[in-house]
């Protein structure tokens, strides 16, 4: 009778590894040995999720943190291999099979995901709009920058921290993260009416930004001139920071 297959002896050291309190260890490895690669295929996963999602790290003690990482370890199965994506991976365990404790807060998935969009625009490929003089925004045709990324959710995700845990839902929370032109990753609260001129520049091509005001005033029923107005001074801060370009070259950019 042959012995185990290799595929049958990786799947056995990939269970214990992944939950050796509840798998029998391999045969035919010492103890001591499988004890350090446990030990080492924690830690590396723990140190990546802590360095990711460090607000969060932060809202818990040790032995549940632990427990947390070592759920995700066991249950979860990783659609890639690279270390470099596994907090991605752990986002994905708790939007999509994570089930709540009595001690998790309420916005766990909420804080999870935008300190995973913190992450993902650092290490984004793509680049910042150029920056352009625009002396009337409202001339110009403005479009999202491709590093900047629209998001609400329920709790204020950006205020969280051990000090301050939300129990209960507000007022929706408006938020552009982006990554400015010295790679700095930085936010912008919105309101729910700026929000929607930001979401009008995704992907924009032909409207002008008194164009986009109208249409804003069109849907909001608020006083066009007033918007306009304050549109501009949006805009052109919007423009200056990075979380907007220029379509193709506006009427007034200098050489």
């Amino acid at each position: 009778m042959s012995g185990p297959s290799l595929r049958d002896s990786q799947l056995a050291m990939a269970g214990y590894l992944r939950d050796p309190a509840a798998t029998p260890p391999p045969r035919g490895v010492e103890q001591r040995r499988l004890d350090i690669y446990q030990r080492l295929v924690y830690n590396n996963i723990e140190g990546f999720i802590s360095k990711g999602f460090p607000v969060l790290r932060s809202l818990y003690g040790d032995d549940d943190w632990q427990q947390l990482v070592r759920g995700f370890i066991q249950a979860h199965r990783c659609s890639t291999p690279y270390f470099m994506e596994i907090s991605q991976e752990f986002l994905q365990y708790l939007l999509q099979e994570y089930q709540l404790r009595d001690l998790d807060p309420p916005f766990m998935a909420e804080l999870a995901h935008y300190e995973w969009v913190e992450l993902a625009l650092d290490v984004a490929e793509e680049s910042p709009p150029p920056a352009v003089q625009v002396d009337d925004p409202l001339a110009a045709v403005p479009r999202l920058s491709p590093l900047a990324w629209l998001l609400s959710y329920r709790f204020p995700v950006h205020q969280i921290g051990p000090r301050n845990q939300p129990r209960e839902e507000g007022e929706p929370t408006y938020l552009v993260v982006y990554r400015d032109r010295e790679e700095r990753v930085r936010f912008m609260e919105l309101n729910a009416v700026t929000a929607r001129l930001v979401e009008l520049t995704r992907g924009n091509s032909e409207a002008t930004g008194a164009g986009l005001l109208a249409t804003l005033a069109a849907e909001t029923r608020l006083e066009s001139q007033s918007l306009q107005t304050f549109g501009s001074q949006l805009l052109a801060r919007l423009l200056e920071c990075g979380v907007l370009g220029v379509s193709g070259r506006p009427p007034c950019e200098q050489s």
